[in-house]
């Protein structure tokens, strides 16, 4: 035997050379940031773009029933800010928020939010669709970076930033023009691009825009700097959100928004990164819809602050629900690994983490009981005690999930997963001798027909091994086997050849582990195919008692 080192990575062949390293192209230098430092505290302010940028994503658009599922959705689960379209692009957006605000849909403390380009027919539009809801922002957007200005836009710096300037003059002149005190008017500007963009340009434009809306205490301004495309690091993000934090002027009357998409799949870190850096408010999407790779998702940035001990001020309690009205109204499925919320991410399958599991939850047990000894409530208890348990980053029963999936079993499984369904679903609790003879059949069986043992058949492969045949009466079980009970069985004998060589073995192994008097039951008899969990050895089976 001799010992070396794997052998290296061989080059890919891939043309690697034709992409630039993102901090060659842009500036993001912040030698002195403090973020790291910084410790999240509680909830930033949400706000849900599911029905504009998750609906613009979708190969259907949604239609306004499934669009009204999704809002109502959203108000029950507490978003206060809720992105409803950008109506002046389609008569179907600019119907949909009139729909809300004259079916008196929209609750006083939602404000609705809408999107519109720097163009005065298409602002007017944007503000015609808000008149008569308690509360509106209005956001408007314009790319910066240096692509957009040379390729797409083919203007200088000075009519890009003309162009957000101009806009927000229109939008607060219609406001002025359509819009009553009995609407709460708001206002978000976006430098679209923002990653791409110089900062100190992206900041230059910002703080025109402030020159025009005037922000103050009682005059917030929202300003949202989007990874439109995710392009670095999200540490890298984070450096660009703390230095415009740090250089904007009427920062206390300033919302600093972010909004993240998730191209290289670090969205959620990014966004965790940026509220870190000083961002106030987060924009996204349930479960991460949104254009290409998705925007941030904010099930999983929410119950992110809830794993830490932070309320995330979004109800979240019902997770398969929230699933089922979005999964049925976009008709896109949630992936079955989404963190919190897909259908396996609080199931084990590996035997080591079962039996970590079915340890945790015994001493998990053992703390709730003495709470309630001490005069506690079950449901004071339960919270009373800190969560802590392998392999389980919270407790499914609080976003409305059961144990019952927690352990499944298939041919990865060990005795910790099978001797757990059996208790959680029998109250059977095996001594650990048997759970090892137990596990090795279920193995067996796995092995040769595959597939997952769900409770069901894993209680009938246990009464098929160890009980009569009336024990599991929905399995259609044959009765036979080696021994009865003395003094007759009332499910009569159920018969098989035993190895003779095993006989007494098997027997006393059967009087010490149930305390039962055994004898022979007569005549040897042999099923075919009666070694259907088993290989050639056969095992003792054990009769019911009385």
């Amino acid at each position: 035997m001799r010992t070396a080192r794997p052998a290296p990575q061989q080059p890919s062949g891939m043309p690697f050379t034709k992409y630039r390293p993102f901090l060659d192209t842009v500036d993001a230098s912040l030698p002195d940031r403090t973020w790291p430092n910084n410790r999240i505290t509680h909830a930033p302010r949400w706000l849900s773009t599911d029905l504009r940028d998750g609906n613009q994503s979708l190969i259907e658009p949604m239609g306004p029933a499934a669009k009204r599922a999704i809002f109502d959705l959203l108000v029950r689960m507490g978003f206060k800010e809720i992105e409803v379209g950008f109506p002046a692009a389609s008569q179907t957006d600019y119907d949909f928020v009139r729909s809300l605000v004259e079916d008196d849909a929209i609750p006083e403390d939602v404000t609705i939010s809408v999107l519109t380009q720097s163009r005065e027919d298409l602002i007017d539009r944007t503000l015609d669709a808000c008149v008569g809801a308690p509360r509106a922002t209005v956001h408007l957007y314009n790319a910066l970076s240096p692509l957009f200005r040379e390729v797409v836009f083919r203007m200088g710096k000075d009519d890009i930033r003309e162009l957000a300037v101009e806009g927000t003059r229109q939008v607060m002149a219609r406001a002025e023009k359509v819009l009553t005190d009995d609407t709460i008017f708001g206002y978000e500007y976006s430098p679209e691009i923002f990653v791409d963009t110089e900062r100190e340009y992206s900041l230059e434009v910002c703080e025109a825009v402030m020159g025009v809306w005037q922000p103050e205490d009682d005059r917030e301004i929202i300003l949202n700097l989007p990874a439109t495309v995710e392009r670095a690091t999200p540490n890298v993000y984070a450096d660009q959100i703390e230095w415009m934090s740090r250089n904007l002027s009427h920062r206390d009357a300033v919302c600093l928004s972010i909004h993240n998409h998730n191209d290289r799949g670090s969205g959620i870190a990014a966004a965790e990164l940026g509220m870190l850096a000083g961002a106030d408010r987060v924009e996204g999407c349930l479960f991460g819809h949104g254009e290409r790779t998705g925007n941030v998702d904010l099930v999983t940035l929410a119950l992110n602050l809830f794993s830490q001990g932070i309320d995330p001020m979004l109800d979240l309690s019902d997770i398969d629900e929230v699933r089922r009205v979005v999964e049925h109204s976009t008709q896109m499925d949630v992936p079955p690994r989404t963190p919190y919320a897909g259908e396996l991410v609080y199931t084990s399958f590996s035997g080591s983490h079962q039996d970590a599991i079915k340890k945790g939850f015994a001493a998990r047990a053992e703390k709730v009981a003495a709470k309630t000894a001490e005069g506690m409530s079950q449901a004071e208890a339960e919270v009373a005690v800190p969560w802590s348990m392998p392999y389980l980053p919270i407790d499914p029963h609080d976003v409305g999930r059961s144990y019952e999936a927690v352990v499944r079993v298939n041919s990865q499984s060990g005795k910790g997963g099978v001797s757990y369904l059996l208790r959680t679903t029998h109250n059977l609790d095996l001594p650990r001798r048997l759970q090892i003879e137990f596990s090795n059949i279920v193995q067996h069986h796995t092995d040769t027909f595959g597939g997952e043992v769900d409770a069901d058949e894993l209680w009938s492969i246990f009464a098929d091994e160890y009980l009569p045949a009336a024990a599991a009466p929905g399995a259609d079980l044959p009765a036979w086997g080696r021994y009865s009970l003395k003094g007759g069985d009332p499910y009569r004998s159920r018969r098989r050849r035993v190895h003779p060589h095993r006989h007494h073995l098997r027997r006393r192994r059967a009087q010490a582990a149930h305390g039962l008097r055994l004898r022979p039951a007569g005549r040897i008899r042999h099923r075919p195919g009666a070694d259907r969990h088993r290989g050639a050895h056969p095992r003792l089976r054990r009769a019911r008692p009385e």
